[in-house]
């Protein structure tokens, strides 16, 4: 092309990547993308490359990035191994809705079907996990395929997109324009669908909202808490999606999902009428399947900003593609003349309130309290992040994410996503306090990331909870063979002296009062810190000990 300098594709990659707005990129270098690595060397001052230790670490840190930000979080990772080591990170994103992209580096392209060192057929193999999957072999078309990658990560139900760069198509020298972003407008509600759901909530007496999803703006979720209060709403947040509604409101109802307190769901099933903002209703959210009738008997509004989601499982009363956030703000001075759900509001806030009421649990640690008296000395900006596990619902069920606060799990249960999403979060916010809650299997799955914390600066505080066990495992395990104990027990480290092997704060609790003191010592060292909270394995959950599971199956 006249006048315009050749650059080679890997140049070009790099170039796509600031073009799109890229900020960060999580990578394991790999040889199948060094002239990528080499492109970014040349944008080193525009995009800051974080060196990770695990592929399945580096998209995590990735889609942490996307949820935090509403933008692609962008990975990179090398063929083959590196692939699918990703593949989980790849699976959160998809069932997270979180925009993201993903460039996996791909075998020279005269040696496809040759089964060559290291080949897989990335269409084939993300094609269940992924938005959209492609390869790019001609060098001509990078800016045009990045663009299109960046736009399919963000439309409609937010995703990953993983994009093959063949190994010899990064050499080759072309001269082409950058295509930078382009500006679309989010889709709004359709003109009757404000009038119509508020003329369904004016013959309610029993309305709940059940806000989820991805890509929330502060404004959108202010628009819908606005809207909540002026008509006395109760609102649940979808599973792992606390961030959303501030849970100290007298409004805020808990969260529906795994361990979700019984006087929701039954709250839930009493309501007559649904507003799902966001939320796809996927399993976790409808307890299984069980929480709402199918074929329609309970009144649904939903709103999802992807069509194709609307009564995918549940048939709805009035379904209304739009953007959570647009939908939001045409929700501004809506109200019903005289509502009747006052008493019912506030009785379904009164069984929130009442589940976060700290019980008595044997032993030193009385892990509930500990949690709480953590929760008044937490920055007000806080981002926790957490990984999957049994250890998860005491947070959940005893602490508050406030508003200004974030809060960042897998929706789909993956477990090893806890610490590299601290450390995404800390990277993506240098400004804010990353705080994870893991336990002790998950830790150790992707818990050697911490090195990249170290390397790249960022002092996330983790908090391992350890029980010495597969949790959840070995609670369903006693709920269906009690006192058959087979592959749940784990044998860990000293995870205080873990850290500190990296020059790190390390501190172990076993009491209620040395937590707080704990997190100070931590926060004051400056430096990434781990706080081991050794807890009573008998109490394998924040409801049932193991004998009280086992007396409960030999009951029936």
């Amino acid at each position: 092309m006249a006048g315009m300098q050749e650059r080679s594709g890997g140049q070009l990659l790099a170039d796509a990547l600031v073009a799109q707005g890229a900020s960060h990129v999580f990578a394991v270098p790999g040889e199948s993308y060094l002239d990528l690595l080499d492109g970014l060397y040349a944008q080193r001052n525009r995009v800051n490359l974080i060196t990770c230790r695990f592929e399945a670490g580096a998209v995590h840190m990735a889609e942490a990035h996307g949820k935090l930000t509403g933008k692609p979080g962008v990975a990179i990772v090398t063929r083959g191994p590196g692939a699918c080591h990703a593949a989980i990170g790849v699976h959160v994103a998809m069932q997270d809705s979180t925009p993201m992209v993903l460039l996996v580096g791909q075998i020279p392209v005269e040696e496809t079907d040759r089964e060559t060192f290291q080949e897989v057929d990335y269409r084939r193999m993300f094609s269940p996990l992924a938005k959209w999957v492609t390869q790019i072999d001609d060098a001509r078309r990078i800016p045009e395929i990045m663009a299109h990658a960046f736009d399919v990560a963000v439309s409609g139900r937010p995703g990953p997109v993983v994009v093959a760069i063949s190994e010899e198509m990064q050499k080759h020298r072309v001269a082409v324009p950058d295509i930078g972003p382009q500006r679309v407008l989010p889709a709004h509600p359709a003109p009757e669908a404000i009038p119509a759901m508020m003329e369904m909530l004016a013959r309610a007496e029993r309305p709940l909202v059940v806000m989820g999803g991805s890509r929330w703006t502060q404004a959108g979720r202010a628009a819908l808490r606005a809207f909540a209060e002026a008509n006395d709403l109760p609102v649940a947040v979808a599973f792992r999606r606390q961030g959303l509604f501030d849970g100290t409101s007298p409004h805020f109802a808990g969260d529906l999902g795994v361990g979700a307190d019984a006087g929701l769901v039954a709250a839930a099933k009493k309501s007559d009428l649904i507003l799902a903002i966001g939320t796809r209703i996927g399993e976790p959210v409808s307890q299984g399947y069980t929480l709402l009738d199918m074929a329609g008997a309970t009144p649904i509004v939903h709103v999802h900003p992807e069509q194709s989601e609307i009564g995918r499982v549940y048939r709805v009363a009035l379904g209304v593609t739009a953007d959570v956030n647009a939908f939001a703000a045409g929700l501004k001075g809506q109200k019903v003349a005289s509502p009747r759900w006052g008493t019912w509001r506030a009785e379904v806030r009164a069984a929130r309130e009442a589940q976060a009421v700290a019980p008595e649990y044997d032993g030193p640690l009385n892990l509930a309290r500990a949690l709480q008296a953590l929760e008044a000395v937490l920055p007000p900006d806080a981002i926790f992040t957490t990984d999957a596990g049994n250890f998860a619902t005491w947070p959940t069920r005893f602490m508050h994410v406030k508003e200004g606060q974030d809060f960042l799990g897998p929706t789909n249960g993956a477990m090893g996503y806890g610490v590299p999403s601290a450390i995404g979060a800390a990277v993506v916010n240098p400004g804010r306090q990353a705080i994870c809650f893991v336990g002790d299997g998950g830790f150790l799955m992707t818990g050697q990331e911490i090195a990249t914390a170290f390397h790249h600066g960022v002092a996330p505080i983790i908090l391992v909870f350890n029980n010495r066990m597969y949790g959840t495992i070995r609670m369903y395990q006693e709920r269906v063979y009690p006192e058959r104990v087979s592959g749940t027990e784990l044998t860990n480290p000293d995870f205080a002296r873990f850290i500190e092997a990296f020059g790190g704060h390390g501190e172990v609790v076993e009491r209620t009062e040395e937590l707080v003191p704990a997190y100070q010592r931590a926060t004051a060292s400056g430096k990434p810190a781990l706080i081991e909270i050794r807890m009573n394995a008998e109490q394998v959950t924040n409801r049932a000990t193991i004998a009280d599971l086992r007396a409960q199956s030999r009951g029936n």
